[in-house]
């Protein structure tokens, strides 16, 4: 499809070819996720050659082409007027260079253009030389690229995290020397790049990169707070909570779900204010605390109500597998048939081996939820409803719910066997309102 797009827009007399992240894929051997195209096309001749397409962009010069594998996103050559908001510019000229429009481009890496046809590879900023080198470096000024889009800054992190690149010199230090300037950016956006570097590949050296640049107290000032926060030895080894945390980013491979990932980074968020030493270090309540903080912290990125839930309930079940396996049957069974318990499953063998790397915990919740699914894979439906309830003269109330999980965790035990045992037990357990 991309290159059709190519081939038409040529074939009417305009220049175009591939640009950006699909160029350098293409170089490193990597799976190209999507194609962009330059062109010296208007966003009206774009639209034009392909009927249907979306202008997301018309004064930026964006258009989006639809076809059945996807979308291409069609931008035409220009230059920048000056950025005043930290994102935009406040308006573009229109080109017919080539060159004047890669040299607006974030980084060397993403300012190739490559013909699709011929093979070529044009580069007017060292991109190739950069790829070899390892080395995520900005186009032109580091300084001015980065107070165009502060943005960048994260994406410099991101992209030298996936790739496992270094940030060249001079575009590290003009981060450290603009990274304040990334809380005038929109959570939105903050959110999206921190989610990519969790869950591109890299995440361990994404936040240790975040750290270095100066970036992380403003991004997540409650992560850099566990930095120097120390914890007993005889359960971690390994050191202080940013150490163990590291380490646990380290176990996140590429793909992983977003929410995993943020569970995983955010999973001790609560040691530095749960913190106390007399006869050992303790933690009394840093996972309620902790659910506390990741809320205040999803909520300030723009989370979903799903997505914090998720990410809560993560942090919160995180030290209940030291009980896995003293529960009773009906709370071991309630506990192991949680939604996505995979998550918090798979959460519980990185905190393991980030530290004092006994497994027999997560083997034995394994093992379980393994039984589980073999004899019974969802969880069978209650043997008495609410309405149930109201017909033996239950006026609904805070009450229904003492009574309906009662009656739940003793039907999972095997002390009920249905309705009518159920309602035995509820009538001499409870007594009826009014």
């Amino acid at each position: 499809m991309a290159e059709a797009i190519v081939r038409r827009l040529r074939e009417n007399g305009y220049e175009a070819y591939f640009v950006g992240g699909c160029v350098r894929d293409r170089l490193l051997g990597r799976k190209i996720e999507d194609y962009d195209v330059a062109t010296s096309a208007g966003p009206e001749q774009v639209t034009a050659l392909f009927p249907g397409a979306k202008t997301v962009g018309a004064r930026f010069g964006v258009v989006l082409v639809h076809g059945v594998t996807g979308c291409v996103e069609v931008a035409t050559y220009r230059t920048d007027h000056a950025y005043r908001d930290g994102r935009r510019p406040s308006g573009v000229t229109f080109s017919a260079s080539k060159k004047e429009d890669v040299r607006r481009r974030d980084f060397t890496i993403n300012g190739m253009l490559h013909d699709p046809f011929s093979g070529e590879i044009i580069d007017f900023v060292g991109g190739r030389a950069d790829l070899d080198k390892r080395l995520i470096r900005a186009i032109g000024s580091p300084g001015r690229r980065f107070r165009e889009d502060h943005l960048r800054m994260l994406r410099a992190v991101r992209f030298a995290a996936s790739l496992a690149f270094d940030i060249e010199s001079e575009t590290m230090r003009a981060i450290r020397s603009h990274a304040g300037e990334i809380a005038r950016t929109a959570p939105e956006r903050v959110r999206g790049e921190l989610s990519r570097i969790l869950t591109e590949g890299g995440a361990r050296r994404g936040f240790e990169l975040l750290d270095a640049s100066g970036l992380l107290p403003h991004v997540l000032p409650e992560v850099a707070a566990l930095q120097g926060v120390r914890q007993p030895p005889q359960f971690h080894p390994e050191g202080d909570v940013w150490t163990h945390t590291l380490a646990m980013l380290e176990g996140l491979a590429a793909g992983t779900p977003a929410t995993l990932a943020w569970g995983t980074l955010l999973h001790d968020v609560g040691k530095p204010d749960t913190f106390t030493e007399t006869d050992r270090i303790r933690f009394n309540g840093h996972a309620a605390r902790g659910v506390e903080i990741a809320v205040r912290i999803c909520r300030r990125l723009r989370f979903s109500n799903e997505e914090t839930k998720r990410i809560a309930g993560l942090i919160a079940d995180h030290m209940k597998f030291i009980e896995v396996s003293r529960m009773r049957p009906a709370k071991l069974k309630r506990f192991l048939w949680q939604r996505h318990f995979d998550e918090r499953l798979e959460l519980h063998r990185l905190d393991c081996l980030a530290s004092h790397g006994n497994l027999a915990n997560y083997e034995f919740a394994r093992g379980k939820l393994a039984e589980l699914e073999r004899e019974q894979p969802a969880p069978p439906p209650p043997p008495i409803t609410g309405d149930d309830l109201k017909k033996a003269g239950y006026a609904p109330g805070p009450l229904f719910r003492e009574i309906l999980s009662a009656v739940e965790e003793e039907y999972l035990d095997g002390r009920l066997t249905g309705k009518e045992s159920a309602m035995q037990f509820v009538r001499e357990r409870f007594k009826p309102s009014g």
